[in-house]
């Protein structure tokens, strides 16, 4: 058994963790693959130590089959394909009693919180698992949670056929934000500086602009007729995507916060009095959003295949954080599985 251990800024060390059985009311995944996000990135930068304590094992993209399965848990068989939906909550806080379980205030995010998918085994409560079809190959199956990342953003938008949707940051999530919101229908344009990424997403057919290049309001206008965008999502983590996402938006239209924005930003509020816009927070997903995920990644309505640009070992996390970092790659997944020696 292998593992990938953060042991502290930029550094990760492989070491051979002893997991034992899986407890009463667990399962055992022999896990497959890892895809590393944004929020691994910073835990690599070592700006989540004070939520991270080290040596920890992160990950939270994940798919693999079942090993074992702990006493008390049933309707599930050794070899099935699963993924993992990285949430436990409390169940009795505020937000829990009122069915927001996602964004409990006491939560576990597994893979950040407590202890992640990158190694090859890995024991798991057994109701965070949630079901893979058969032949669905488990490298696109890591891409499941970041697509019910996507779906939830799509849901709290209240997107409907016919919307004018800016997508602002083609990075994955917002790649998948605009597969989501084409296949409902929406007339959707991605906004990205990045031309190998604006290439990747005319590949999928999504429409993009680089705003060096094209006035982004006036280009909105001009397909609207002079009416804005009916939603953006702001994708980007960027000050100034943050104020594209509100000067494109027609009257009561509609923002929706998906980056982190870990520092204050300036935000045109007037605009939002004048318009009557909305904005909405989404953070994480339900289970809903989930299950669509994993329907929608295989009938391949999404581009799980496209968005995987390398994939490294457990030996080899470090060059994909580099190459995560450097902003040149889509989907960087690394290989858990254990090798025979």
């Amino acid at each position: 058994m292998t593992a990938a251990m953060y042991t502290g800024g930029r550094t990760f060390t492989t070491a051979a963790p002893t997991v034992g059985p899986p407890e009463a009311g667990q399962v055992q995944i022999a896990v497959a693959y890892t895809g590393l996000c944004g929020t691994d990135l910073h835990i690599f930068h070592g700006d989540m130590d004070g939520r991270v304590a080290t040596p920890a094992v992160i990950g939270h993209e994940m798919s693999g089959t079942i090993a074992a399965i702990g006493d008390g848990v049933s309707g599930w068989a050794v070899g099935q394909p699963v993924t993992v939906m990285p949430t436990l909550s409390c169940g009795s806080c505020h937000a829990c009693r009122r069915g927001n379980t996602h964004i409990c205030n006491k939560l576990n995010f597994i893979g950040i919180d407590s202890e992640g998918s990158m190694q090859s085994a890995w024991n798991v409560p057994a109701e965070v698992l949630v079901a893979l079809p058969e032949g669905l190959a488990l490298d696109e199956a890591a891409l499941i949670e970041p697509t019910a990342v996507a779906v939830h953003d799509v849901r709290r938008s209240g997107l409907t056929a016919s919307d004018f949707v800016v997508v602002i940051g083609g990075g994955p999530v917002g790649q998948l934000i605009a597969s989501v919101a084409l296949r409902q229908g929406a007339r959707v344009v991605l906004v990205e500086l990045d031309p190998g990424r604006r290439e990747t997403a005319k590949g999928f057919g999504i429409t993009t602009v680089d705003p060096r290049e094209e006035n982004l309001v006036d280009y909105v206008l001009r397909e609207t007729d002079g009416a804005g965008a009916d939603v953006a999502f702001e994708v980007s983590g960027a000050a100034a995507g943050v104020s594209s996402a509100v000067e494109v938006l027609t009257t009561r239209g509609r923002l929706v916060m998906v980056a982190i924005h870990p520092k204050p930003k300036e935000i045109d509020l007037h605009r939002f009095f004048w318009r009557e816009l909305e904005m909405f927070g989404a953070r994480l997903y339900q289970r809903e959003d989930f299950e669509e995920a994993v329907r929608l990644v295989a009938g391949g309505a999404v581009p799980a295949r496209q968005l995987i640009s390398q994939v490294v070992s457990l030996e080899d996390v470090e060059q994909g954080f580099l190459a995560l970092e450097s902003g040149g790659v889509m989907k960087v997944l690394v290989d858990c599985r254990a090798v025979a020696p």
